[in-house]
């Protein structure tokens, strides 16, 4: 079984497991983002986020929506 690349989260640099090949089984999938959020993150950054970072930026997505 091939192991997973370990990168940095491209926001906060904490080492990450990335599981493009298994995204069910990455830690990124446990943050459920709707169209407008993925669209306002990936304008803010192109590589893999921590499921800490989808977090933070998908309540400063909705404080501002609701702002």
């Amino acid at each position: 079984m091939a192991k997973h690349e370990i990168i940095p989260c491209e926001r906060c640099s904490t080492p990450i497991e990335c599981k493009a090949n298994a995204y069910t089984k990455c830690q990124c999938s446990v943050i459920h983002l709707d169209l407008n959020e993925v669209q306002y993150i990936s304008e803010l950054y192109d590589g893999c986020l921590c499921a800490k970072c989808l977090f933070e930026l998908q309540q400063e997505y909705r404080a501002d929506v609701t702002s």
